[in-house]
């Protein structure tokens, strides 16, 4: 989807209504837990920022709710439990809003927050 929202509430009304209660799901862990980020949109999805960088980001894309962690320590210390999903270098697409497991991605915002390595 793209999107020219100018801000996260903004952007979480113009996606599909079938996709909303999920992208909503993850905005509140994002902020519950990556605490000390900044939430701002960037890149045209809701993202998540400590000292000027995205370290996490989501979006409603065509045919996929997809997850950015750009820690690429988190997603390879977790590659055995991605290993069955869909996943890219720092990306986990899920094409159905219902499969999303939250407590994975709880997880990797968790381990995002305690990395200090760079973004991929």
């Amino acid at each position: 989807m793209k999107s020219e929202a100018t801000s996260v509430e903004q952007y979480l009304t113009e996606v599909p209504i079938e996709r909303q209660q999920a992208l909503k799901e993850l905005r509140d862990l994002c902020k519950k837990v990556l605490t000390g980020y900044d939430e701002s949109m960037a890149y045209k999805m809701p993202s998540y920022k400590k000292d000027e960088q995205v370290e996490v980001a989501f979006a409603s894309q065509k045919q996929h709710i997809c997850i950015y962690i750009l820690k690429h320590d988190v997603m390879l210390s977790n590659a055995q439990l991605l290993k069955d999903i869909n996943h890219g270098k720092g990306c986990i697409r899920y094409s159905n809003p219902n499969k999303i497991d939250y407590r994975l991605i709880k997880k990797l915002l968790k381990e995002t927050v305690k990395s200090n390595n760079k973004i991929c």
